[in-house]
């Protein structure tokens, strides 16, 4: 039994004690009054057959730990409801209380606590959430429910439970990516309960934020409940020829309804819209490799001088639609269904930093970076899972299919004001031709996990992933009108892994992982298609509860290495693949509670690569 599932219920033990109690005060009574039997009655008692002595049963128990800390004790990261301990590949979780505690507003904001994960700046024209995860990138790995969410945008944390980071090629569990690993955002979902909460705060730069999150129990399986968020603020860099700063400022609404909660037949319908009007910042340039510090013309140029202005844009609407059904056959065999359709629109206008030319007021010395983009989706996604006994083996057994339909629209925005400045407008887009990237993907994958003897589990999955696509840009021009070409690919992905439990305390394990990542998908285009990337990742690791499960700590060993990375060409704009690339890493991490006041999380990273 883990210790974190089970408790001692204080009714339990009082019955138990005045049973106890009950029987010594009739035990007391037969030592010390005579026994008045017939004759009859005294031949039965000689003649009854004695009673037979049970063996002494011991019972451990502790409390279960509050979900309510920062330790997560469920996660389905791994495709199905797990405590993260028991999965064989390293997991980070950001739970609520972490993310309350801290006041956090945004995923970015949220990831800063996962060691080992960086972030990128905008590096090709990716602007948004853009990340790095043990070394490599992960603008393709980020799901919302297990479903992908891999548009160009800037997420909230207003409608997030948590966020799990599941590190390590992931591409049988999630499809098509990167050898980094995932991270997946949990929605709030509608709870049979009556609960409001209201939050606001005010800080310096214009700073300001309020959230609202209502909860309705509407009858006795319906509730509903509805987030909302409204934020904005800017910082202490200044554009000295006018005075703007950058700017955020968001809104958001989401709705979740839910019937049948807790029954064997359980829907939820879930919506969240989210609407942004940012001024942008691009940054700091580099002088002589440094961010730069320097004076020109009698002014200082340094972190605090911003390139940009009022009317500089980053603005974005996002609306995704989801419903998920959820039908359990019995405790150990279910079915979960979501259907999911997704939206999202944006265009911007962001100056860029200088080293060797003061900002000025209309922005005209130095250059922009435009983008007009439209990306939508449709996901079909049903998952089987049961527990059985075959041939004296425990088998936790998982299968499913996918569906995804994606369309993407990319084009750069028109300068209205031609070589005597800049000025664009967000529906205004240029004559170049525009990229486009419209693909269906199919899948299907299954998974075991087999406990061949007592402390010791066996896991194997494999999925299959078709692809095909048809794309078109400037760069993919093979001498036809409009320039198209085709993707087809068709992929393998594997996990296994091998773990023991030595105790409910202590799971030690041995795993490997592939992933794989198609040419011309998530838009990196080329002039022809190339062999899709691969790679692998081996993990060795191990994970520890303390202090009767509230506080956990663990550590894994790590090689991946990918092959057939794309990269682009210095002498061309064109992608190539280069042969290798491998990363070594040791990770520690701790999360959870060391006393009833004192709650930790914290972790160490250490990556080297070739």
């Amino acid at each position: 039994m883990h210790p974190k599932n089970h408790k001692f219920s204080k009714t339990t033990l009082s019955i138990a004690v005045l049973i106890a109690l009950q029987s010594m005060n009739a035990l007391a009574e037969s030592t010390t009054n005579e026994i008045k039997t017939t004759p009859k009655k005294q031949e039965e008692i000689e003649n009854k057959p004695a009673e037979k002595e049970l063996a002494e049963v011991t019972v451990k128990a502790t409390s279960i730990q509050s979900s309510d800390g920062y330790q997560a004790t469920k996660t389905r990261v791994g495709k199905t409801l797990q405590d993260p301990h028991d999965i064989p590949q390293a997991v980070t979780t950001v739970t609520g209380a972490l993310i309350k505690d801290q006041q956090l507003s945004s995923l970015r904001e949220a990831l800063s606590n996962v060691a080992g994960l960086t972030f990128n700046a905008a590096e090709g024209g990716r602007a948004g959430d853009n990340m790095m995860l043990r070394g490599f990138y992960t603008f393709g790995d980020i799901y919302l429910d297990g479903i992908r969410d891999t548009a160009q945008y800037n997420r909230e944390l207003f409608n997030l439970k948590q966020v799990d980071v599941l590190r390590g090629s992931a591409a049988m569990l999630f499809g098509r990516g990167q050898a980094g690993g995932v991270i997946n955002q949990v929605t709030k979902m509608a709870e049979l309960k009556d609960e409001n909460k209201v939050s606001a705060s005010l800080g310096s730069y214009n700073y300001y934020s309020a959230t609202g999150d209502f909860n309705k129990k509407l009858g006795e399986t319906t509730a509903i409940r509805v987030n909302v968020m409204d934020r904005a603020e800017e910082n202490y860099r200044k554009n000295p020829a006018n005075g703007d700063r950058p700017r955020l400022d968001r809104q958001g609404i989401a709705l979740s309804f839910g019937t049948g909660i807790g029954t064997d037949d359980e829907f939820f319908l879930n919506h969240v819209t989210t609407k942004t009007e940012d001024k942008p910042d691009f940054g700091v340039s580099f002088y002589n490799n440094r961010p730069v510090n320097r004076i020109v013309g009698g002014q200082a140029i340094n972190d605090k001088t911003y390139y940009g202005g009022d009317r500089n844009f980053d603005n974005s609407n996002t609306s995704i639609t989801t419903g998920i059904y959820t039908h359990k056959f019995s405790n150990d065999s279910q079915i979960r269904t979501q259907l999911r359709s997704a939206d999202y629109e944006r265009a911007y206008w962001a100056q860029k930093p200088s080293a060797s030319v003061l900002p000025t007021e209309n922005f005209s010395t130095t250059g922009a970076v435009t983008r007009k983009m439209h990306y939508q989706t449709q996901t079909l996604q049903s998952d089987f899972s049961t527990k059985f006994n075959l041939a004296g083996m425990k088998h936790e057994f998982l299968t499913g299919v996918e569906y995804l339909r994606e369309k993407n629209y990319r084009n750069s925005l028109l300068d209205l004001d031609g070589s005597s400045g800049l000025l664009y407008k967000e529906n205004v887009e240029s004559t170049n031709t525009p990229s486009k990237f419209d693909a269906d993907n199919y899948a299907v994958y299954l998974q075991d996990t087999i406990e061949f003897i007592p402390k010791w589990n066996f896991l194997f999955g494999v999925r299959r992933d078709e692809l095909r696509a048809d794309y078109s840009s400037a760069t993919s021009n093979n001498n036809q009108t409009p320039y198209k070409r085709s993707l087809s690919f068709g992929e393998n992905s594997y996990r296994t892994a091998i773990s023991w439990h030595q105790t409910p305390e202590n799971h030690y394990y041995l795993s490997y992982s592939d992933s794989f990542s198609p040419t011309a998908d998530l838009y990196q285009l080329t002039t022809r298609p190339q062999p899709a990337e691969r790679s692998k990742t081996a993990e060795l690791g191990a994970k520890w509860l303390f202090f009767g499960g509230d506080l956990a700590f663990r550590s894994a060993l790590y090689r991946t290495e990918k092959e057939w990375e794309r990269n682009t060409d210095l002498e061309a704009t064109a992608s190539i693949l280069t042969k290798r690339r491998r990363t070594d890493g040791i990770e520690f991490e701790v999360a959870g509670r060391i006393t009833s006041k004192w709650e930790v999380f914290g972790g160490r990273v250490i990556v080297t690569g070739k």
